[in-house]
């Protein structure tokens, strides 16, 4: 059998691996490590929790023990799709690396600008980052990426789901020619392949298993259940989990349970904790010190249910969890492998629990084609039935309490009067005179001349020009004619009579 003495490490990075308690290294490592030393680029497929963070890390520690980083010039940079997945692999390189003089950098979100551009400043050997923080920092001016050596992309069919491959493509053409390249990922897309037909010269092929197949040490278990109603299917499904969990007794230590959409998670875990369960949740929208507290609490056995998004089915390396269960079946075939990964680790035995509803059936078969194996079927926990409030139609909303500051007062509002809507407010009576109307004067005889049946042309007509025409007098002439019209002009409406209130002073206000 290999052992890591046998790789050709150097004596400190022995050393360390040593004291870490590792002595013989998994088929990846011993197949990886070799090429890379070799300054080989290195294309490794294996499945997740086989250890592939050690399989680059281990060699570049050992090929950049010479040589000295330049400031704002990484020597080496590794690509991972997470910030938890990033700070596990900065984990990892601080414990193998104890023994050199090798710095390093880790350029996640989350964190201060000010604080990572201090460190790039200094100079680092090796940079470990997401892409989109690296490009932040790289277009701010404040990172050169001309003199990497080594290159390393980790779980990059993560990096596919997740959107970043323009990002990865951007990032190949920012680093040298030379450099070599060293890219992991579980499974091959079609895009992944791409990828590294473009940018990876003469690789290495590392396959330790077949693409997309599951750990043997995991025991899987698909939970087939017929929600009475389809609006309560949440609820029965949580119930079902809580009777699973408790099904499985004390041999369920810890684990992670899987939801598709992070407003799940945030349900699954308070409604656990409700039930008395040690569980909090874990997704993309919490701060990233929230979510580093949580992983720690979980690693230390403080917390013993991890409620996660797919954020966390990736690369994490919790190798004490006892159980996984899928809460939602996964949308995306090749996640379902990373999700019962985290189970079942560096040949621990595993147990992972699928819980699934009708609708879920396409997705199944996408899955079980993936694997080449049917997921076995197991059985509802005996004893198991739903709550009554499970099985009626929820609350409406119009139904659910008030809060007690709203129904106060609508209480006030119902007690007020309530004026009708055509109902005009009484008005306080003047002390004044009646008035009578006068009779209407008698209408004039309309005008017999010729000029009233058709009228002069109005002021705004333009007379057609003529040269020597004072314009300036015309228009005063026409002015004061116009004037005169309207001064003879007979009254329209109440003509000369003038109403007595009109000329009637105000009434005299009461003192009192």
């Amino acid at each position: 059998m290999t052992k890591f003495t046998d790789l050709k490490l150097d004596a400190r990075v022995l050393q360390a691996i040593a004291e870490a308690g590792y002595e013989n290294p998994t088929p990846i490592q011993a197949g990886a490590i070799p090429h890379a030393l070799e300054g080989r680029d290195v294309l490794g497929i294996a499945q997740t929790g086989t250890g592939k963070t050690a399989s680059f890390t281990l060699p570049m520690i050992t090929l950049l023990g010479r040589g000295r980083a330049r400031a704002r010039m990484p020597r080496s940079l590794v690509l991972a799709p997470t910030r938890e997945l990033a700070a596990q692999v900065a984990e990892n390189f601080d414990v193998y690396a104890k023994h050199t003089k090798l710095t390093k950098a880790l350029l996640i979100g989350g964190v201060s600008f000010a604080d990572q551009d201090k460190l790039i400043d200094r100079g680092v050997d090796v940079l470990i980052a997401t892409p989109g923080r690296l490009l932040d920092h790289f277009e701010r001016g404040k990172l050169l990426l001309t003199g990497v050596q080594i290159m390393v992309v980790d779980e990059a069919d993560r990096m596919l789901d997740m959107g970043f491959i323009p990002d990865i493509e951007r990032i190949f053409q920012l680093t040298p020619f030379t450099r070599q390249t060293l890219f992991f990922s579980a499974t091959m897309a079609p895009e992944i392949e791409r990828i590294t037909n473009t940018f990876l010269h003469n690789p290495a092929r590392i396959e330790v298993a077949r693409q997309a197949t599951t750990s043997e040490t995991i025991e899987q278990r698909l939970i087939e259940l017929t929600p009475t109603r389809k609006d309560q299917s949440a609820k029965q499904k949580r119930e079902l989990l809580r009777a699973l969990i408790e099904a499985e007794g004390e041999t369920c230590t810890n684990a992670i349970l899987f939801c598709n959409r992070k407003s799940e998670v945030d349900i699954l875990a308070k409604s656990l904790k409700t039930h008395g369960f040690n569980a909090a949740p874990i997704h993309g929208d919490l701060d990233q010190s929230q979510r580093m507290k949580t992983l720690d609490g979980f690693r230390d056995g403080s917390l013993r249910f991890l409620v996660a998004s797919d954020v966390a089915a990736r690369g994490l390396d919790i190798p004490a969890v006892s159980h996984v269960f899928n809460f939602d079946v996964p949308s995306h075939a090749e996640d379902y492998v990373h999700r019962i990964g985290r189970t079942g680790r560096a040949g621990r035995k595993g147990v992972a629990i699928t819980i699934a509803t009708p609708s879920d059936t396409k997705f199944l078969d996408a899955i079980e084609s993936l694997v080449k194996n049917q997921i076995p079927r197991g059985a509802i926990p005996e004893g198991f039935t739903l709550s009554e409030a499970a099985q009626k139609a929820p609350r409406p909303r119009s139904e659910k309490p008030a809060r007690e500051g709203a129904k106060r007062g609508r209480e006030d509002r119902r007690e007020r009067p309530v004026k009708p809507h055509n109902e005009m407010a009484p008005m306080q009576a003047l002390d004044v005179e009646p008035v009578v109307a006068a009779e209407p004067a008698p209408a004039k005889p309309a005008a017999s001349k010729p000029e009233a049946e058709a009228p002069k042309p109005r002021r705004e007509e333009r007379r057609p020009e003529r040269r020597g025409d004072n314009r300036k007098g015309d228009e005063r002439r026409d002015r004061r004619r116009d004037d005169d019209r309207r001064d003879n002009a007979p009254v329209v409406g109440m003509g000369d009579h003038v109403p007595d209130f009109l000329l009637r002073g105000l009434p005299k206000t009461v003192e009192s």
